[in-house]
């Protein structure tokens, strides 16, 4: 395929998705393994799909080493419609659950919990504009559970270890912008969830992973696509699912296996961040990054330039060299690189070169 036009795609999300895969489902979207359809087209009840939703799920507990006391469910509506299912099935009533605030999501976790229920803050840097991560936490030891986000996309932090939080709280995660991106130790949360957009493939599901006693708290009288209970106990098929997108989020971890597991995948995603932000630091101020250095986000790299001015000249003219969706979130403005699985090291590498030679040129 010589004559295929690939740009170096820094886009957010839905992110950049590894060419083998697109090119498998490319090979497989009229004839999916001598069925005579398309995944788009066949029943969720077939075995067919039956072996594309299993093998997903199989390969997902492969790469982070996931027990069977966890159930996998592939979702809809997003990380934004778990804001409310969490405190809907985790928090019985009149209890507390407790959230920490490092940035644009995890603050639009705690207004979805707090129509829903008791939350407090136990921590939060926005003080900051969140560019770092907490010093102190003021944990409930009663908490339903503890909430925070592993990174904050639109920031730019990220946690590499987990808050210290009161033994027996259960510990609750959206680790939608660096799910498999590296390893986690899952056995440390109640449960964790992610939508697919950013590393796993595209839009339209979300993989919740959740330990069995917490299914156990879900109330009899929620509505039913909002039961985890009973989307575990159907296994992601209690009506239709995002099927196609299921299938290609089973693609990726396939992919992901192939390019040696995570921990593989950690040392690439590594040198691709250190690429860029080299490219920040060596500027001489002309590149300001937002996060300290020890927060930051392996995955979501903001920056500032001299003036918004200079930043609009930059975006038009990274675009115009084939380096896609570097503008920053409406929210905060700026640039921002998002380096994904996909995101190639010779994409990382581009970047670095276009803005040392803008630099030269606006400096």
């Amino acid at each position: 395929m010589s004559d295929l036009h690939r740009v170096h795609n820094f886009n957010a999300g839905p992110g950049a998705l590894p060419l083998e895969v697109l090119q498998q489902a490319q090979a497989e979207l009229l004839d999916f393994k001598g069925t005579g359809m398309s995944v788009m087209e066949m029943s969720h009840r077939s075995k067919e799909f039956e072996s594309v939703i299993k093998t997903a799920e199989a390969d997902l507990r492969d790469l982070l080493g996931i027990s069977n006391d966890y159930k996998i469910m592939f979702l809809q509506g997003g990380a934004t419609l778990q804001f409310a299912m969490l405190p809907m099935n985790l928090r019985p009533a009149g209890a507390s659950a407790d959230y920490v605030v490092t940035g644009t999501w995890s603050k639009t976790a705690v207004k979805e919990a707090k129509k829903l229920g008791a939350t407090r803050v136990a921590a939060t840097t926005e003080a900051s504009n969140f560019n770092c991560l907490p010093e102190t936490y003021d944990f409930d030891p009663k908490a339903a559970y503890v909430h925070y986000t592993m990174n904050e996309t639109i920031h730019g932090v990220e946690f590499f270890n987990e808050p210290v939080i009161p033994e027996g709280v259960p510990l609750v995660c959206d680790t939608s912008s660096n799910f498999i991106s590296r390893p986690i130790d899952v056995s440390k949360y109640a449960l964790l969830y992610a939508g697919a957009q950013k590393n796993a493939g595209p839009a339209g599901v979300t993989v919740v992973i959740a330990r069995d006693d917490m299914l156990a708290r879900t109330p009899d009288n929620l509505p039913v696509m909002l039961d985890y209970k009973t989307l575990a106990e159907k296994e992601s098929l209690h009506n239709t699912p995002p099927s196609f997108a299921i299938y290609m989020v089973g693609l990726v971890f396939q992919w992901a296996k192939k390019m040696g597991g995570l921990a593989a995948i950690e040392k690439v995603n590594r040198e691709k961040a250190a690429i860029v932000y080299d490219a920040i630091d060596k500027s001489g101020g002309f590149y300001r990054g937002h996060v300290v250095p020890a927060a930051r986000s392996l995955m979501n790299i903001p920056f500032r330039l001299p003036s918004e001015e200079l930043e609009d000249t930059f975006a038009k003219e990274a675009k115009n060299a084939g380096l896609i969706g570097l503008k920053g979130h409406r929210s905060v403005g700026g640039m921002r690189a998002s380096v994904y699985n996909a995101v190639t090291i010779e994409g990382a590498k581009a970047l670095s070169q276009f803005m040392a030679e803008f630099q030269k040129r606006n400096g």
